[in-house]
């Protein structure tokens, strides 16, 4: 005879796998969501259209794999689609971001939940010198930085080592 503690703990188990599952696939959606939702205020979250209003200007500001998302879900100024109203309604009924992504979004377009975001560098302890030139130019454009004279893979660590002070602030 299976114990009810034991079925609790496999229920338990399965119930935190699924969601660890859904907030891999989710990544950014999840993400975009829950940052997005956490800046309105309760007017604000009352009701889709101004939760709608608010994305918008709220995805004007993102960039990458966010800005991906935005454009995907409508929020973008660009979209060519809209789906905005399956992501402000259940979340001015207070559903967790991570069932809109999983159980909304994604049944409207797959490639919302496919999005993760890029692995960061981390500039203090990586070896600049070893890094591919397509992930020196990443440093640069999260920097907001544009090496215009860098031609080869020593141009863009050079330009790096001199803007890094700028963006990067030393650990004591």
């Amino acid at each position: 005879m299976v114990s009810t503690s034991y079925s609790a703990a496999v229920l338990l188990l399965l119930t935190v796998s699924l969601s660890n599952t859904y907030a891999q696939d989710c990544e950014v959606c999840i993400g975009v969501i829950t940052r997005f939702s956490e800046g309105l205020t309760s007017d604000q979250k009352s009701s889709p259209q101004k939760i709608e209003t608010e994305f918008k200007k709220f995805c004007k500001g993102l960039k990458n794999r966010e800005n991906r998302f935005c454009y995907y879900v409508g929020g973008a100024e660009d979209s060519a689609t809209g789906i905005l109203g399956e992501m402000s309604k259940p979340l001015s009924w207070g559903v967790p971001p991570q069932k809109i992504c999983s159980d909304k979004l994604r049944k409207m377009d797959s490639q919302i939940c496919d999005l993760m975001y890029e692995k960061q560098i981390d500039i203090n302890t990586v070896d600049l010198k070893k890094l591919k030139v397509r992930d020196l130019k990443k440093i640069l454009s999260d920097w907001d930085e544009n090496c215009d004279d860098c031609l080869e893979k020593g141009d863009f660590v050079r330009y790096i080592e001199k803007v890094k002070p700028k963006h990067v602030k030393a650990e004591l």
